[in-house]
């Protein structure tokens, strides 16, 4: 069966259980093969489609009850991340090193249009119920939120990663908005996806038939001041920085995050009024409705200024459009964030804490912001690029929206990357923490986006793996340490974590064609190939059967089709690498052979691979 017809056919198949049950949202089962079976030019305007009110096309618009729960995160690889939402909001400000999930701080754009009357909004469309009842707070109104200042009536969100836009109208404004966010992603250009930098592009257009005068604004409270250290507000040439230098002692509670325009007529209120209550908010606003743009200087005595705004006045012809282009970066450079146990006690003084990747490059939140305004059109371009030839596929809609939506893992406080380049990773992101640390061999087995789009990046996984996280013995920890360096060797090994590890170094070998980069780590996957076979098939039989921990966090005990698929594979990668480098692997095909027999013969029950449980007859003791 060719490529594309088995694909459509699986995907075909899976669409259809899918859809008999989807909740809303998702086409039904017949739209789903009709898109299938399309040609390249039905199937991109299928792609484009928008639905009705409780239906929505794979690549469409969303719009109404679907912009509830849309979090487009934007940022770097290990950079931490804001989400653009389905209404245009900003959310999700994990800046700090970790997720911070429900952080939305009162920072928003807006617009006046001066008239007669002025009609100011914020660039967004309704809020979400579900932001206004339930989340802690609430009850007492949401202190310290924007929900209650006015919103353009309606609103649809389009992705095309690393882009997404949100277009808002309302008919009591002459002017449409489209909002674009996005954040750089150009497939081996490792050190520019991992900026910690997002851009926004507001295109305003004239629909009246006058002229009109408009102001654009974007205004944040000083949402990176954490603890009592001496923070502020300071105008740069074209916005503003938030900042705090920590108090003693506590070096990761420095931060600064940039707001700027490329607009030379900007004005930038560094000094927020200093009143209590909600002051701050409501003279910021009163700002924003009167279409004043002032240029205020930092405060030099008392109370720091709450926050700053940026004004962009414009003048639209009818049917005229003007963006204004905002750069937003950060710059948390320090944490105390030390993960995992050392072989040998560490005195305080020694024990180092991780430190993000961008940290060592930019000094400061100048340089970043320098480097960014600087490489802003050209990153734009190249990530332009690789989202057009991304969704300029004849691949399904539905395989296209999942590839996509996984991406932004990538984006998101799941990953972190230190200082010396090298890739470290959550299982996932809690509320307030990464989930389940240590880049852990049974669950990133499964990841494909980053070895195929930055094989630099996902080399340095199999390096810590294979270098840093296994003993002499060839055993494995399954979760590597932050900082990286040696841990103990205290738990058992991941028999489907260490397996695969060995396959997907025969992939990094196979995608990079770095004979050199494999010859160099062949002692040591050879190490880890023997460890496990004297661990869990003593007997040379060719199949996974002494107790072996595994992705379910338990151990099964006798052999199984899951991780004997995943013996028999990496017994292969191994008859492979060790062909290429003129090695010495008639084991590995013999126990190979046997396990392909042995599997066939005795875990097949004619429909599926099965585990043959068994306690009695093994090395190890009977638990019973």
């Amino acid at each position: 069966v060719p490529r594309r017809d088995f694909l459509r056919q699986s995907v075909a198949a899976a669409g259809a259980i899918g859809a008999a049950c989807a909740a809303e949202g998702t086409v039904d089962a017949a739209r789903a093969h009709d898109a299938m079976a399309a040609g390249p030019q039905e199937l991109g305007a299928a792609r484009m489609q928008g639905a009705g009110k409780s239906e929505r096309g794979y690549n469409g618009v969303y719009a109404g009850e679907h912009l509830a729960r849309v979090a487009f995160p934007m940022g770097g690889i290990g950079a931490g991340m804001i989400c653009l939402e389905g209404t245009g909001a900003l959310s999700h400000f994990s800046l700090r090193n970790k997720p911070e999930v429900f952080n939305e701080p009162a920072v928003f754009a807006a617009v006046c249009v001066k008239g007669a009357t002025n009609v100011a909004r914020v660039l967004e469309g309704p809020v979400p119920s579900w932001k206004l009842f339930g989340p802690a707070g609430t009850g007492n109104g949401a202190a310290g939120r924007t929900f209650g200042l006015p919103r353009f009536r309606d609103a649809t969100f389009t992705t095309r990663f690393p882009f997404a836009t949100v277009s808002l109208r309302d008919p009591k404004l002459p002017v449409s908005v489209e909002l674009t966010g996005w954040s750089p992603f150009e497939p081996g250009d490792a050190d520019n996806a991992s900026l910690p930098v997002a851009g926004l592009e507001y295109r305003f257009t004239c629909t009246s038939t006058q002229p009109l005068d408009v102001v654009f604004s974007f205004n944040a409270r000083n949402f990176i001041v954490l603890g009592k250290g001496l923070n502020g507000v300071r105008p740069t040439t074209h916005g503003f920085v938030l900042w705090q230098d920590p108090p003693e002692g506590k070096p990761w509670e420095r931060g600064a995050f940039s707001a700027a325009v490329t607009d030379s007529g900007v004005k930038v209120n560094a000094a927020w009024f200093r009143g209590g209550w909600w002051d701050p908010l409501t003279m910021a606003w009163n700002d924003v409705q009167r279409g004043e743009a002032h240029d205020r200087p930092s405060v030099s005595d008392g109370d720091p200024a709450p926050g700053g705004s940026l004004f962009v006045p414009l003048t639209l012809q009818p049917g005229e459009s003007r963006t204004v282009t905002l750069q937003l970066c950060w710059h948390v450079g320090a944490t105390d964030q030390r993960v995992g146990a050392d072989p040998h006690p560490v005195p305080p003084a020694e024990a180092t804490t991780f430190v993000p990747w961008y940290a060592g490059r930019f000094a400061n939140i100048e340089e970043l912001s320098g480097y960014w305004a600087k490489s802003y059109e050209i990153l734009r371009a190249r990530s332009r690029r690789f989202s057009e030839a991304f969704y300029d596929t004849t691949l399904p809609p539905e395989v296209v929206e999942a590839v996509a939506a996984n991406l932004t893992i990538l984006k998101s406080p799941t990953c972190l990357r230190q200082a010396d380049g090298r890739m470290w990773n959550w299982e996932g992101c809690s509320d307030n923490s990464g989930c389940c640390a240590g880049s852990c061999t049974h669950v990133w087995n499964y990841a494909q986006a980053l070895p195929h789009l930055f094989p630099g990046l996902e080399r340095t996984l199999r390096e810590t793996e294979f270098g840093v996280s296994q003993d002499q013995r060839g055993h494995q920890a399954f979760r590597s340490a932050l900082p990286i360096r040696p841990v103990k060797h205290e738990f058992h090994a991941a028999a489907d974590g260490q397996l695969g590890g060995i396959l997907k170094v025969h992939r990094e070998w196979r995608v990079s064609g770095d004979t050199v980069w494999l010859r160099r780590l062949w002692p040591r996957v050879r190490r880890s190939m023997d460890y496990c076979i004297e661990t869990w098939d003593p007997g040379r039989k060719g199949i996974v059967e002494e107790p072996h921990h595994n992705t379910y966090d338990i151990a099964f005990w006798g052999p199984d089709g899951m991780c004997t698929s995943f013996y028999v594979a990496a017994l292969q990668a191994m008859v492979h690498m060790g062909t290429g480098l003129e090695e010495d692997v008639a084991l590995y095909a013999s126990l190979r052979d046997k396990g392909v027999a042995a599997a066939a013969s005795t875990l097949f029950d004619g429909e599926y691979f099965v585990q043959k449980i068994q306690w009695d007859g093994l090395r190890a003791p009977s638990p019973l």
